[in-house]
């Protein structure tokens, strides 16, 4: 399982996903599930995926591989004129690939499926965020759904519509994810650290803050107790039932 999480806020762009993936409790792994093209001054790609990692390896690697090839033919991340073509790209490579790793007659709500997360900003237009379903097509974030989540959602989505405001600072939207991320973490096992998190400044055009989360960071621990303690508090001070 995975849990990824690209949110809007009016400085731009901030990206979280875990790195945990398990076929089982036994065979428990780390992978990198969020991926960046960068061609800094001009624009900022970021991709993050969720479901089957065979899947998704695939898709990451055609995309890698026909950004760098010369001379190939099929259109690259890096020369989309715009992020709707991007995503229109990285939709129609998640389409090849389930064609092509599926037997006949399997659909994409098979054990091969995935979806993602596709967010940047190109030079000449704003930063914009996508969600891309396992078939292949995709929504748009709006003013009305100003993030999006993939993988197990449940446990933190409560969390960040309760305390979500676009107009949140970058320190102020880092402690709501990780929040969010603390609470799935200590509900789900199959979701874990480290996280990677990265932020896409508005019209900077280059990555901004990039960072990998670990166990032993500082400030994730302080984050996860003062979570943890403030709800024991919280739940308290609320009155007893009157029965």
């Amino acid at each position: 399982m995975t849990y990824c999480v690209g949110l809007k806020i009016d400085r731009g762009l901030v990206f979280m996903s875990d790195t945990r993936t398990n076929a089982g409790m036994d065979s428990i792994s780390t992978f990198r599930k969020m991926h960046v093209w960068e061609d800094p001054g001009e624009r900022v790609i970021v991709l993050m995926s969720a479901g089957n990692l065979a899947t998704t390896q695939a898709v990451v690697s055609l995309l890698d591989e026909r950004t760098k090839a010369v001379g190939d033919r099929h259109e690259k991340l890096l020369e989309t004129p715009s992020m709707y073509q991007a995503v229109r790209l990285v939709g129609d490579t998640v389409k090849e690939v389930i064609a092509h790793s599926s037997p006949a007659g399997d659909k994409a709500d098979s054990y091969f499926n995935a979806s993602f997360i596709l967010g940047g900003q190109i030079k000449g237009s704003s930063p914009r965020l996508f969600m891309i379903y396992p078939e292949g097509n995709f929504i748009e974030s709006t003013d009305d759904t100003p993030f999006f989540q993939i993988g197990e959602t449940k446990y933190g989505k409560p969390i960040i519509i309760r305390a979500y405001d676009r107009a949140m600072s970058l320190a102020e939207t880092v402690k709501l994810l990780l929040v969010s991320f603390d609470s799935t973490l200590k509900s789900n096992l199959s979701v874990g650290l480290p996280l990677d998190l990265l932020f896409l400044e508005q019209d900077a055009f280059k990555v901004g803050l990039k960072k990998r989360i670990g166990q032993d960071d500082q400030y994730y621990r302080t984050i996860s107790d003062g979570w943890s303690n403030a709800l024991k508090t919280a739940f308290a001070s609320l009155p007893d039932f009157p029965g």
